[in-house]
């Protein structure tokens, strides 16, 4: 007795995986080229903040300039996220060319590079935030023991802007956190049953 296909012969059975493996993966690979293309337009726009973010103050009829290179972790996040936006550009192209050509699929070599170069990133683009906001803490509250001045109170305009950059710079890392999850989904596939007798030459 059968019922639902229950004891039906697996010749008898169509499967597709075939297609829905090349749906997937042509799913995967926009999602990265929005991910790339935000992580590109978002980096760009953090360097330009931060790094054009200038204020002149008169102290005592002695003018003082505040620029990002006054300190150390704005210009560590201003190249982070310079290099940022020139490896997403440089992946968003190869994302490009291969949705063109329809070779979705990478390799494994190709697809290790990539997922290395994803962590990267990601990795200096965390630590990049992480010391910029510490930084700018201590520029807002101050630190008392040590003596050091609330910067913001008198570079109110400066220290606006600088949060700005500092917000959009979170964004690309959260961006980036997430891409190396889509890199390591492309990769391990690739590991795969189905992958593997494919690429058991390599």
């Amino acid at each position: 007795m059968n019922y639902l296909g229950v004891g039906a012969s697996p010749g008898n059975v169509p499967v597709s995986h075939g297609n829905n493996s090349k749906v997937i993966d042509r799913r995967v690979s926009v999602a990265e080229l929005v991910l790339r293309c935000a992580i590109c337009g978002l980096s760009v726009l953090a360097a330009v903040l931060v790094g054009t973010d200038t204020q002149v103050k008169e102290i005592f009829l002695i003018q003082k300039k505040a620029r990002f290179v006054d300190m150390k972790a704005l210009v560590f996040l201003v190249v982070a996220n310079g290099m940022a936006a020139a490896y997403s550009l440089l992946q968003g192209v190869r994302c490009v060319v291969g949705m063109v050509r329809g070779s979705v699929l990478l390799n494994k070599p190709l697809a290790w590079a990539i997922f290395s170069g994803d962590q990267v990133m990601a990795y200096l683009n965390v630590a990049a935030v992480g010391a910029a906001a510490q930084s700018a803490a201590f520029a807002k509250l101050g630190q008392t023991e040590l003596q050091w001045m609330k910067i913001c109170n008198m570079y109110g305009k400066f220290c606006n802007q600088i949060g700005e950059g500092i917000a959009a710079a979170l964004l690309v890392s959260v961006a980036m956190v997430v891409l190396s999850c889509f890199s390591a989904f492309s990769l391990f596939r690739l590991y795969g049953g189905n992958k593997g007798k494919s690429n058991s030459g390599w």
